[in-house]
């Protein structure tokens, strides 16, 4: 097992690395199956630049990848909002005490211009900011509807922009709605919510759009379902990517594949029991980072997935770089920097 709390603390910075020599296995174990596998970089970590000295986390939440390369990390550290690294997991920049239940990080070009879109479960909250974390535009919880009655019914966790511009807002730790905003800031639709049908949702996690078909769709996280639930981008429903047993976060689509980390395991009852799922663009599961191969049962639908290896406590975002390598980060983990993984 990863003892992830052999740390001192030391204004704001933490002086000690990752120690990953409990860990049974070697260097070239592979994580994963079918064609996405990879091994785990154990020398890997944030550090500052030209120095070893490693950046104080609290929860890691999401990160995103810049077109240049350049990586963003998103914590509720009170100090580090945001961390700036490269591949290296070199760090140039580590800062920010605006948001303190920062959660969902998205990445949104203004023509050229990167900007972050940050949702805060504190707050109450949407962001628009710079990369560094500096505020642009508030989106302040959509009371002007009748299905918001004060401003703490609104936890939002995540958001997506289309090309167009509209806004999605995934309400998923308060009333399971997704709130749609055309680029003016109009409320345009709110569909979901809580219920037993297959439109509605369960822990509305995270949100992202599919560009992989004939014509774009929203996936959306149904986390306490263990699936995912696809609709059309005026918010109809259309079908359920189920993963039995994996309480899925954020759907994150990078080329062909869909990843997501997976908090926990509702089949073995384990709290700290997470993993990674990677789909093929038929939803079909092809791979499982320290967890259960994936297979299909007598019954033809997929066996429910599990954590076979103790690297995750509660894995919470995954990112994929230009090179195709992943990183992992977590929530309530010790405070653990992300992990990086190397495709074979």
């Amino acid at each position: 097992m990863i003892d992830r709390r052999k740390f001192t603390k030391s204004l704001g910075l933490l002086s000690a690395s990752i120690a990953f020599s409990n860990l049974k296995f070697d260097d070239s174990y592979v994580y994963g199956h079918n064609e996405k596998r990879y091994t785990l970089d154990k020398n890997w970590k944030l550090h500052l630049k030209d120095s070893s000295t490693t950046i104080s986390v609290k929860d890691c939440h999401e990160m995103v990848c810049l077109k240049s390369g350049e990586m963003i990390l998103l914590t509720n550290h009170p100090k580090n909002n945001i961390i700036h690294f490269n591949q290296k997991g070199e760090v140039s920049f580590a800062g920010c005490q605006n948001f303190p239940g920062a959660h969902g990080l998205t990445l949104y070009y203004d023509g050229n211009t990167p900007q972050l879109i940050i949702t805060d479960t504190d707050l109450h909250k949407v962001f628009y900011t710079d990369i560094y974390g500096n505020i642009l535009k508030t989106i302040a919880p959509p009371l002007d509807s009748n299905m918001y009655k004060n401003e703490k019914d609104f936890v939002p966790t995540e958001t997506i922009v289309a090309n167009n511009g509209d806004l999605y807002i995934a309400d998923g730790y308060g009333m399971q709605y997704i709130i749609h905003k055309d680029k003016t800031g109009k409320t345009v639709n709110i569909f979901g919510g809580r219920g037993d049908e297959n439109k509605h949702l369960d822990n509305a996690h995270g949100i992202c759009i599919d560009y992989r078909g004939a014509t774009p769709t929203l996936i959306i996280t149904d986390r306490n379902k263990c699936c995912f639930k696809r609709f059309t981008m005026a918010g109809d429903y259309i079908s359920t990517i189920s993963i039995p047993g994996a309480n899925v976060c954020r759907p994150v689509i990078k080329g062909d594949y869909l990843y997501a980390a997976v908090l926990t395991t509702n089949f073995t009852g384990n709290a700290k029991s997470g993993f990674v799922v990677i789909l093929d663009k038929k939803d079909n599961l092809v791979s499982c980072i320290a967890g259960s191969k994936p297979e299909i049962g007598q019954d033809k639908k997929l066996k429910p997935s599990y954590q076979t290896i103790k690297v995750f406590d509660h894995p919470h975002d995954v990112m994929v770089d230009n090179d195709e390598n992943l990183y992992v980060c977590q929530w309530n983990s010790g405070q653990v920097l992300p992990y990086k993984f190397i495709p074979v």
